[in-house]
């Protein structure tokens, strides 16, 4: 039975972080000056112990200068990865961060769900989003056919 829930960004159960744990291409909304929203795909990784996903990008991104334009108490954005039925998506407050060792987890992290490292880029940052909401759409198999329940 497919469930639509919200969880813990800090403590997910063991299928939506197996999930964040896939490979899947994701989206970053971030709002434009005007309060657009501003969607772009990206790779992204999730830290619930540190209750952050990050997503690494040029410094000179639209979506690094939404989250600038900001200012100092972050913009609120959302990351979201969707497989077939299943959906998750984290909520945040966004802040561009240039520390080298904070960079250098953040391609870390994507180098180990992506299986490749990002190509060199002197100008990286990482957008951090501090995790206040977690939520998705999980599905499991029926038990007589192990088929998609309708």
């Amino acid at each position: 039975m497919s469930a639509t829930y919200s969880v813990d960004p800090g403590k997910p159960d063991a299928s939506y972080l197996a999930f964040w744990r896939e490979r899947h291409l994701c989206t970053l909304t971030t709002p434009r000056p005007d309060g657009t929203p501003h969607v772009v795909p990206v790779g992204v990784t999730y830290d619930p112990g540190a209750r952050l996903a990050r997503v690494i990008t040029s410094g000179t991104s639209a979506k690094a200068a939404h989250v600038r334009a900001a200012g100092p108490d972050g913009a609120p954005v959302a990351v979201c990865q969707v497989d077939g039925r299943r959906w998750a998506t984290l909520e945040g407050r966004a802040r561009v961060r240039t520390e080298p060792d904070r960079v250098a987890e953040a391609e870390r992290r994507y180098a180990e769900r992506y299986g490749r490292e990002p190509s060199p880029n002197p100008l990286r940052v990482v957008i951090e989003i501090e995790l206040t909401r977690a939520m998705g759409r999980g599905e499991r198999r029926g038990p007589e056919t192990g088929r998609r329940p309708r």
